[in-house]
């Protein structure tokens, strides 16, 4: 049975769409398109991978990560990091002075991946991968 849509992309909502959009291009490669001209939507394609859109939201609130009674996380994206602990403490040390702020960084060997927070609050993973995807 054939499906009955195909992916388009992951939106997330946002204060400054532009900003966010910014945070990704740096973290994942692409440019940040402004969506028929507008402030409020932005879209970035990521070489490779999938389309990710940013859209403006007023009186946004970001989630509580762990938290889940109030404003849950809703979901979080997990990207590659690299395969050795040296690659990821790289990737930390890079997204860290892009504007993430850490959330889980305990037990990293145990669960081989480290939880931050974009700009917007955002929960997202650096995973430790053995080898890069075929």
């Amino acid at each position: 049975m054939p499906p009955v849509a195909r992916f388009r992309s992951v939106v997330l909502d946002c204060p400054d769409p532009r900003a966010l959009a910014a945070f990704y291009a740096a973290v994942l490669g692409g440019t940040p398109e402004a969506e028929d001209g507008a402030d409020d939507w932005f879209v970035l394609y990521v070489p490779g991978g999938p389309r990710i859109a940013f859209q403006q939201v007023e009186g946004y609130t970001p989630p509580e990560w762990p938290r889940a009674d109030r404003n849950p996380q809703q979901f979080h994206l997990d990207l590659d990091g690299g395969a050795t602990w040296e690659e990821m403490d790289e990737a930390h040390a890079r997204v860290l002075k892009l504007g993430a702020r850490p959330l889980d960084l305990e037990d990293r060997e145990k669960k081989d991946f480290m939880v931050y927070a974009d700009p917007a609050g955002h929960p997202f993973c650096l995973c430790r991968v053995e080898q890069a995807p075929a």
